[in-house]
């Protein structure tokens, strides 16, 4: 990840992922994340078609940009679905939501047991315009 890619996935609040079903087709959700250990964090409802489409197929790709469209961020990665943390123990999940979570009516524990699977994805390409 270049100095560009970084600044621009330390300042989204929001991460277009996308999947792909066992058809064939996209699938593509705006969804909260932090980078851990080099690796994209998102925590999702349990049993969605993200979830289920990971589990058939492990591509994926992530895309942001600046919101102005100047700046772009695309990844593609293997995802996967893992064991914990839960986001209410994931501090530096926690340290970027807080504010949110709690805006949407959620203490953080509600909001871990809303969204209980973690997804981690590993990137593999980077493209930056």
């Amino acid at each position: 990840m270049n100095a560009k890619a970084s600044a621009l996935v330390d300042d989204a609040a929001v991460i277009w992922l996308t999947t792909v079903s066992a058809e064939g087709r996209p699938q593509a959700s705006p969804v909260w994340f932090v980078v851990d250990s080099g690796e994209f964090l998102v925590f999702s409802l349990a049993d969605t078609p993200r979830t289920t489409n990971i589990a058939s197929n492990p591509r994926v790709s992530l895309n942001l940009d600046s919101n102005e469209g100047s700046d772009v961020v695309v990844v593609e990665g293997l995802a996967r679905v893992v064991d914990g943390p839960s986001s209410a123990d994931h501090s530096a999940y926690q340290a970027k939501y807080r504010d949110r979570i709690v805006g949407m009516g959620y203490t953080p524990d509600e909001f871990a047991a809303a969204y209980p699977t973690p997804i981690r994805i590993i990137p593999l390409r980077w493209r930056v315009y």
